[in-house]
């Protein structure tokens, strides 16, 4: 296991700054896209570190602004900063063609870095992708009271499932995360995409990633489904099995 360090930090045009690890080695690398309010500290992203560190591959992990150990107040941010967060660590912290791995909110990171920085991603490998998740589970799913709370206030505190401190929902979140809605119509993302998703993932419905494997515009996308799965698909069962689907991605893209 490698002894974790302090971060390094990428300066940012508003003044801010992205908190990363990366690792160095063979192409392409493999950068790590985290969830919402979750941070690179997490079981995935320390496995993967280590896995790229045993084939020797280069590996980037970071916190989006408001999260983790970069700058900034989560409630500030939205949908389109985290997008632009994840466009600048790969356009600034990595070189070559990368494969990237989304998590749970990174799913939807990934396939927005994809569309804009086409030329850069070699691959896709998401795990319980949620893309458009701020309208679809969360605003359609929200009572009158909970969307009148957001409405009058603009902001409701969503208790949540995997931290004591509730989760800060803002109506700007929502609004400006309407901007980057991608199930409505095909993606055009040509690269391979390998998605993992659990049947028993209450957070993130299945059908999400039904959804997204039908509106990729690649032939070459598969969905694995892992029976009674959770949202973090996080046990050891699971970081194996991602493991092996990053091993077979990285075989057909000619990796050593």
């Amino acid at each position: 296991m490698h002894v974790p360090s302090s971060p390094q930090v990428l300066p940012l045009s508003d003044g801010g700054h992205l908190a990363y690890h990366r690792v160095e080695g063979s192409s392409p690398g493999l950068v790590f896209l985290g969830g919402f309010a979750s941070d690179m500290t997490g079981t995935k992203a320390m496995f993967l570190e280590d896995y790229a560190r045993r084939r020797g591959q280069a590996f980037l992990r970071f916190d989006y602004r408001g999260h983790g150990q970069s700058s900034g107040a989560f409630a500030d941010f939205t949908i389109g900063d985290w997008a632009a967060d994840a466009e600048t660590a790969v356009a600034k912290l990595t070189e070559g063609p990368q494969v990237v791995i989304g998590s749970s909110m990174g799913g939807w990171m990934m396939c927005l870095v994809a569309l804009r920085q086409a030329a850069r991603v070699a691959g896709l490998v998401g795990i319980a992708a949620a893309p458009d998740f701020t309208e679809d589970l969360m605003w359609a799913r929200y009572s009158d009271e909970i969307r009148d709370t957001l409405l009058s206030e603009g902001i409701y505190r969503e208790p949540s499932d995997y931290s004591e401190e509730p989760y800060e929902i803002t109506l700007g979140l929502i609004e400006e995360g309407r901007d980057h809605l991608l199930l409505r119509q095909p993606i055009a993302i040509d690269c391979p995409v390998r998605l993992l998703h659990g049947t028993a993932d209450t957070a993130v419905p299945v059908e999400v990633g039904f959804s997204l494997l039908e509106r990729l515009e690649t032939r070459d996308a598969t969905l694995t489904l892992v029976k009674h799965g959770d949202h973090r698909l996080s046990e050891p069962e699971d970081l194996e099995r991602l493991a092996r689907t990053l091993d077979a991605l990285l075989a057909d893209l000619g990796s050593v």
